[in-house]
């Protein structure tokens, strides 16, 4: 881990240290840029999701689909 100054919006550090219940600037800083670098989610938070995607259809046959992902240039 390295040291790094920046300048941050202390209202934002304020609010996520408040909403996630963090004690310094510090933690809310890398609570925020793990969850925005892709952190896995905990079992509560999966938990927490259930009920709340839509209900999707998927093909029996995994090639039956209209795009070809696979492709795909990005």
């Amino acid at each position: 881990m390295s040291r790094t100054n920046i300048d941050i919006d202390d209202e934002l550090v304020h609010r996520v240290m408040v909403q996630y219940h963090l004690r310094t600037k510090r933690e809310a800083v890398d609570y925020a840029l793990r969850h925005l670098a892709g952190q896995p989610m905990t079992r509560e938070e999966m938990l927490a999701m259930c009920g709340s995607m839509p209900d999707f259809e998927v093909p029996e046959d995994p090639t039956d689909f209209e795009v070809d992902w696979h492709d795909d240039p990005r």
